[in-house]
Protein backbone atom coordinates (compact mmCIF):
# COMPACT_ATOMS: atom_id res chain seq x y z
CA UNK A 1 0.00 0.00 0.00
CA UNK A 2 1.31 3.42 -0.94
CA UNK A 3 0.38 6.96 0.07
CA UNK A 4 0.57 9.26 -2.92
CA UNK A 5 -0.03 12.88 -3.68
CA UNK A 6 -3.02 13.75 -5.88
CA UNK A 7 -2.42 13.85 -9.63
CA UNK A 8 -4.55 15.22 -12.44
CA UNK A 9 -7.11 17.98 -12.43
CA UNK A 10 -7.80 18.37 -8.67
CA UNK A 11 -4.61 18.75 -6.63
CA UNK A 12 -6.10 20.42 -3.54
CA UNK A 13 -7.28 17.27 -1.76
CA UNK A 14 -5.90 14.74 0.72
CA UNK A 15 -3.34 12.13 -0.29
CA UNK A 16 -4.55 8.86 -1.79
CA UNK A 17 -3.86 5.28 -0.80
CA UNK A 18 -2.87 3.17 -3.80
CA UNK A 19 -2.21 -0.49 -4.34
CA UNK A 20 -1.84 -2.84 -7.29
CA UNK A 21 -3.08 -6.41 -7.26
CA UNK A 22 -2.57 -9.28 -9.68
CA UNK A 23 -5.44 -11.67 -10.26
CA UNK A 24 -6.30 -14.64 -12.41
CA UNK A 25 -9.64 -14.44 -14.18
CA UNK A 26 -11.62 -16.09 -16.90
CA UNK A 27 -13.58 -12.86 -17.48
CA UNK A 28 -13.18 -10.97 -20.72
CA UNK A 29 -12.04 -7.31 -20.47
CA UNK A 30 -15.57 -5.86 -20.49
CA UNK A 31 -16.76 -8.39 -17.91
CA UNK A 32 -13.82 -7.58 -15.63
CA UNK A 33 -14.47 -3.85 -16.01
CA UNK A 34 -18.15 -4.39 -15.15
CA UNK A 35 -17.15 -6.35 -12.04
CA UNK A 36 -14.71 -3.60 -10.96
CA UNK A 37 -17.33 -0.87 -11.42
CA UNK A 38 -19.80 -2.95 -9.41
CA UNK A 39 -17.29 -3.23 -6.55
CA UNK A 40 -16.76 0.54 -6.66
CA UNK A 41 -20.51 1.12 -6.46
CA UNK A 42 -20.89 -1.32 -3.55
CA UNK A 43 -18.12 0.51 -1.67
CA UNK A 44 -19.88 3.86 -2.12
CA UNK A 45 -18.22 5.36 -5.19
CA UNK A 46 -20.17 8.36 -6.48
CA UNK A 47 -19.69 8.39 -10.25
CA UNK A 48 -21.14 11.89 -10.57
CA UNK A 49 -18.26 13.73 -8.87
CA UNK A 50 -15.47 15.75 -10.46
CA UNK A 51 -12.95 13.73 -12.49
CA UNK A 52 -9.77 13.16 -10.42
CA UNK A 53 -11.55 14.58 -7.34
CA UNK A 54 -11.90 12.95 -3.92
CA UNK A 55 -13.49 9.50 -4.01
CA UNK A 56 -13.99 6.52 -1.76
CA UNK A 57 -12.45 4.04 -4.18
CA UNK A 58 -11.16 3.93 -7.74
CA UNK A 59 -10.41 0.62 -9.47
CA UNK A 60 -8.52 0.78 -12.75
CA UNK A 61 -7.69 -2.13 -15.05
CA UNK A 62 -4.06 -1.64 -16.00
CA UNK A 63 -3.18 -4.79 -17.93
CA UNK A 64 -4.91 -8.01 -18.86
CA UNK A 65 -2.23 -10.38 -20.06
CA UNK A 66 -1.10 -9.42 -23.54
CA UNK A 67 -4.50 -8.04 -24.56
CA UNK A 68 -4.49 -4.74 -26.42
CA UNK A 69 -7.94 -3.19 -26.59
CA UNK A 70 -9.52 0.18 -27.27
CA UNK A 71 -13.26 0.61 -26.78
CA UNK A 72 -15.41 3.52 -25.68
CA UNK A 73 -15.19 2.32 -22.04
CA UNK A 74 -11.82 0.61 -21.81
CA UNK A 75 -8.28 0.84 -23.14
CA UNK A 76 -5.72 -1.88 -22.37
CA UNK A 77 -3.01 -1.44 -21.43
CA UNK A 78 -4.26 1.56 -19.44
CA UNK A 79 -3.19 4.62 -21.47
CA UNK A 80 -1.54 6.35 -18.49
CA UNK A 81 0.23 3.37 -16.92
CA UNK A 82 3.67 4.70 -17.91
CA UNK A 83 3.04 8.30 -16.79
CA UNK A 84 2.01 7.68 -13.20
CA UNK A 85 4.56 6.89 -10.51
CA UNK A 86 1.71 5.84 -8.16
CA UNK A 87 0.90 3.07 -10.65
CA UNK A 88 4.39 2.04 -11.68
CA UNK A 89 5.98 1.74 -8.24
CA UNK A 90 3.52 -0.85 -6.89
CA UNK A 91 3.07 -2.52 -10.30
CA UNK A 92 6.80 -3.14 -10.67
CA UNK A 93 6.96 -4.37 -7.08
CA UNK A 94 4.59 -7.26 -7.86
CA UNK A 95 5.67 -7.74 -11.48
CA UNK A 96 9.32 -6.64 -11.79
CA UNK A 97 9.74 -8.24 -15.23
CA UNK A 98 7.28 -5.88 -16.91
CA UNK A 99 9.00 -3.55 -19.41
CA UNK A 100 8.21 -0.32 -17.55
CA UNK A 101 11.40 0.31 -15.52
CA UNK A 102 12.65 2.96 -18.00
CA UNK A 103 9.32 4.79 -17.83
CA UNK A 104 9.54 4.90 -14.04
CA UNK A 105 13.12 6.17 -14.17
CA UNK A 106 12.01 9.08 -16.41
CA UNK A 107 9.22 10.25 -14.08
CA UNK A 108 9.96 13.12 -11.73
CA UNK A 109 7.96 14.31 -8.75
CA UNK A 110 4.79 12.42 -7.92
CA UNK A 111 5.52 11.53 -4.30
CA UNK A 112 4.91 7.84 -3.56
CA UNK A 113 5.57 6.50 -0.06
CA UNK A 114 5.13 2.88 1.03
CA UNK A 115 2.89 2.71 4.09
CA UNK A 116 2.00 -0.96 4.41
CA UNK A 117 1.45 -4.35 2.86
CA UNK A 118 -1.92 -5.74 1.81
Amino acid sequence: MYETEPQGEVLDQPDFLNAVVAIETSLDPEGLLQLAKGVEAELGRDFGVVRHGPRVVDVDLLLLGDIELRTERLTLPHPEVTTRRFVLVPLLEIAPDLPFRDALDRLEGQRVRRVGVL
